[in-house]
């Protein structure tokens, strides 16, 4: 029993030990969540049993769970470069129609005037009148006319506190495309993560609640700037001794309960 009993514990702290490795390779992930693994005692026993001298049979992964603390915010001057002060997730659409959430916003303008991220994923935000009060609550990827209605060049673009996106022009004018649409979870930590730090809704999660940046539990938006990784280097070393020392022991284990077979049975031969 005890070798099974260290064999899980041996398999437990590997496990530890990939979660700590994957959250140190993404340290400088910009809109990264670091991750957890969690572990519970594996107990035996029937309604005969004796709850005295019952014995534990060693832990299995409970689950890897993911620390959505604001990471560090770098300024990076960049008018596309956005973090979220706050709680909160940015919206986009996936290019075969699926809706992802992310901390990560590095965006860009495309060719065809779309804000979309490094993975052509299209930023979603809400439809907004010439005062950039928002008209609708539909969600819909942005689009940036090449020339305004007087026939102006298109010039830049900049995001507020409010995440009304701005688009200014060759004549001096500016005018509103749209505000940035923000989701919130009932329980951020069932979100399935599917790389690219973005996740998707599951069941888990429960459904996202979009709203307007700075409106209730919605952050508001830091433009030219992005959210780094929240992994703490340090922390995760001392995790990682700790997991090394965790597979040592339970190696060790092993080797006394091998020592203490052998011995019983050259005692009985």
């Amino acid at each position: 029993m005890s070798f099974y009993t260290s064999l899980n514990g041996m398999k437990n702290a590997q496990s530890s030990l990939s979660t700590i490795a994957h959250n140190i390779a993404n340290s400088e992930t910009y809109g990264y969540k670091r991750g957890r693994a969690s572990f519970s005692e594996i107990v035996a026993g029937s309604a005969l049993s004796n709850p005295r001298v019952m014995q534990g049979i060693g832990a299995s992964v409970e689950a890897v769970t993911q620390n959505f603390s604001l990471g560090p915010i770098e300024q990076t001057g960049s008018a596309l470069d956005i973090a979220i002060t706050g709680d909160g997730f940015f919206t986009l659409r996936g290019e075969n129609g699926e809706t992802l959430y992310t901390r990560a916003g590095s965006f860009s303008i495309s060719e065809n005037g779309s804000i979309v991220d490094a993975n052509g994923n299209n930023l979603q935000v809400y439809p907004v009148d010439a005062n950039g009060d928002t008209t609708a609550n539909t969600r819909q990827s942005i689009q940036i006319p090449a020339q305004n209605a007087a026939g102006a060049d298109y010039a830049g673009v900049s995001v507020g506190k409010d995440g009304v996106v701005r688009a200014s022009y060759a004549d001096g004018s500016v005018e509103p495309i749209g505000m940035v649409a923000l989701a919130t979870f009932m329980a951020p930590n069932g979100l399935k993560a599917v790389g690219s730090s973005n996740w998707q809704a599951t069941g888990f999660s429960g459904a996202a609640s979009y709203g307007e940046p700075g409106n209730g539990q919605y952050g508001a938006l830091l433009s030219g700037a992005l959210e780094r990784s929240n992994v703490d280097i340090a922390e995760e070393l001392v995790g990682l001794i700790t997991a090394q020392r965790n597979f040592q022991a339970n190696a060790k284990a092993i080797d006394t309960a091998t020592q203490i077979s052998q011995t019983v049975i050259n005692l009985r031969t």
